[in-house]
């Protein structure tokens, strides 16, 4: 089998390219991880931009366009609280369960 080799650094064992998930639990790890992260950036982009409009809509005096933004701002932390609440969940099947879902070895 070829190796490759980044720096000095065997990258074909970290990075395969058709990488299979040979239990239940890594592809749910994959998954829950990268959801996780996802969500994290969509969150702070969106609470910036909201942000953002929050202040010059209470500038500008515009009632709706500043309810609107404090409204959008729930959303966005109740999207994350959704998000966490997942984890959460898979947290606690492992517990009841015996099956390590996050951090397959």
């Amino acid at each position: 089998m070829n190796k490759i080799f980044a720096q000095g650094v065997d990258i074909g064992a970290t990075f395969s390219p058709a990488k299979s998930f040979p239990t239940f639990g890594s592809l749910v790890n994959v998954i829950v991880r990268n959801a996780l992260v996802i969500a994290g950036v969509i969150a702070f982009v969106l609470l910036i931009i909201t942000g953002f409009r929050f202040i010059v809509g209470a500038g500008s005096g515009d009632t709706k366009q500043y309810d609107q933004t404090k409204q959008n701002i729930a959303i966005i932390f109740a999207g994350l609280i959704v998000v966490a609440a997942a984890v959460w969940i898979v947290q606690i099947v492992e517990k009841l369960t015996g099956l390590n879902l996050l951090n397959p070895k």
